[in-house]
């Protein structure tokens, strides 16, 4: 077996092609801590400090000693990992262990029932089909109360009772049967209108067939809008425009009704949207949290709409933020939270929904399934990460704090001394963004051309990996922020590597010389 990454001839020749014109194609052999290792032309090893940390996956860093050793004893205790459809299984432990922790941070005693797979893209696409399969329920609902009602207006006609003019004008004629075929007629088009999401501009939720229409970046979603349901986006700084988006959509089912001896038609909102999905800090966007107003004018919208809110805390959960979910900092009620990333402890592919039990479909259960979304092993490790997270009264929550504060301050310096390169420092906790300002309006025609091209990220990052041994990656949707999100593990001394590195690159923007760039 190949010690070593093999040659890019049968998978990612383009990619490989792409980063090796920018100096980010590199062969990493071994990893720990905060760090991970390449290997040089000559062979040897050479270490560089990893701000990217698995896009936010790593809170205790690459092969954690203690998780390392737990997945070792769970392999030689021969952990079933398959042993699918037997009823009983550690994730029961896993989803149990996750309600005392989100309960606590909920204040709540509502039950969160989990659903899961095998990554946060996954577990996005069981929340979609959840809460499709919630919205598809109450249109059952609907409709047997309107048909109950069509049987007891047949009932009044029966005794006397008249159908409107109204009614009759809709129909085209005073017949009720004639009455009731247009009603299910026009009942029937509306039920065939595919379901509508919501989701905030800047919002990232994935990549896979469903999740990418809920993630705003075009350039993701667009080549794909014809395969699956779409998604309509609020502007995060503009709650009221909810209630635009929700009228300009509105449709209703039409139902019968028997008033003083006539019948008559009435409306019923129709369920449009299945659900409402929010990062409580948007990752892919720049690295925004959204404030305790927008929370609450979002619960407040879901509750009238009658939709579910789902909290996507991929990146921003398990800690990362300062607290176990973002959301609690700004007093989010979510019917759904999505987690996944770092809840495998870096080293298991796992993804979970949690859905409140006001919101659960339990039939749901029979319908989901995934070979290894709820696997042993996984599961264990999960266990265990959540043990770490917890330990010595959340230990691990007050040093992503305190290490983030220490890194803003950092951040905030370097902004203070450059203000013309720097825009902003933004984020909680260990996820920050470092956002440059924009040049395209360089006087260097290198940096334009990379601005045109949207390539200065990857010279950006190329230089800070060869000249300062930094790895670390704008955000997907705004390729002016540098996205910080190392482990809790962060020691001054690489604190004091990313100070260098970044006034390294302010510097050269300053001066407006491409030249310099590494």
């Amino acid at each position: 077996m190949s010690a070593s990454p093999g040659a890019p001839e049968f998978a990612d020749s383009y990619l490989v092609e792409v980063l090796s014109e920018f100096g980010l194609a590199l062969k990493y052999v071994r990893a720990e801590g905060n760090t991970l290792h390449y290997l040089a032309d000559d062979g040897s090893e050479v270490g560089v400090f990893d701000a990217a940390s698995g896009f936010g996956s790593l809170m205790f860093g690459h092969n954690n000693p203690e998780l390392v050793e737990h997945a070792k004893w769970l392999l030689d205790q021969q952990t079933p990992v398959h042993a699918q459809f037997s009823g009983y299984s550690y994730a029961l432990d896993l989803a149990a262990k996750l309600n005392e922790i989100i309960r606590r941070e909920l204040k709540t005693d509502d039950k969160f029932y989990g659903l899961f797979g095998n990554s946060g893209a996954e577990a996005v696409e069981i929340t979609i089909k959840h809460a499709e399969l919630d919205r598809g329920m109450r249109i059952k609902e609907l409709k047997e109360g309107i048909e109950a009602n069509v049987e007891a207006a047949r009932s009044a006609i029966a005794g006397g009772a008249r159908v409107s003019e109204a009614a009759a004008g809709l129909a085209g004629g005073a017949d009720f049967d004639r009455l009731v075929a247009e009603v299910r007629r026009r009942n029937a088009e509306t039920e065939a209108r595919p379901p509508l999401f919501l989701a905030l501009e800047g919002g990232f939720h994935g990549k896979l067939v469903s999740s990418v229409q809920l993630t705003f970046n075009e350039e993701f979603r667009g080549p794909f809008k014809a395969l699956a349901a779409q998604a309509r986006f609020i502007p995060r700084d503009r709650p009221e425009m909810i209630e635009k988006v929700v009228e300009e959509e509105r449709a209703a089912l039409l139902d019968v009704v028997v008033q003083d001896g006539v019948v008559d038609l009435v409306e019923r909102d129709f369920p449009v949207f299945a659900a409402f999905l929010v990062e409580p800090i948007l990752g892919e966007a720049g690295i925004f949290p959204i404030s305790r107003e927008l929370a609450r004018a979002l619960r407040e919208a879901c509750d009238r709409i009658g939709v579910p809110l789902v909290s996507d805390e991929i990146q921003s959960g398990m800690g990362r933020s300062g607290t176990f979910l973002a959301g609690t900092q700004i007093d989010l009620k979510p019917d759904y939270i999505i987690l996944a990333k770092a809840l495998g402890g870096g080293l298991a592919k796992l993804g979970v929904v949690l859905v409140n039990e006001h919101r659960y479909r339990k039939d749901f259960e029979l319908m989901h399934t995934s070979t290894f979304g709820r696997d042993g092993f996984s599961s264990r490790l999960a266990l265990k990460f959540l043990e770490m997270l917890e330990a010595d009264g959340g230990k691990a929550y007050q040093l992503a704090a305190e290490r983030g504060a220490k890194a803003v301050a950092m951040m905030e310096a370097i902004k203070a001394d450059y203000p013309d390169v720097v825009k902003e420092v933004r984020g909680k906790g260990l996820m920050l963004g470092f956002e440059l300002h924009d040049q395209s309006k360089s006087a260097d025609p290198e940096i334009r051309e990379a601005v045109e091209y949207e390539a200065l990220a990857f010279v950006i990052g190329g230089h800070l990996l060869r000249k300062h041994r930094i790895r670390i990656f704008s955000t997907a949707s705004n390729l002016e922020t540098m996205r910080f999100e190392p482990s809790i593990h962060l020691s001054d001394e690489e604190l004091a590597q990313v100070d260098a590195g970044f006034r390294d690159v302010c510097r050269i923007l300053r001066d407006q010389d491409a030249s310099k760039f590494a």
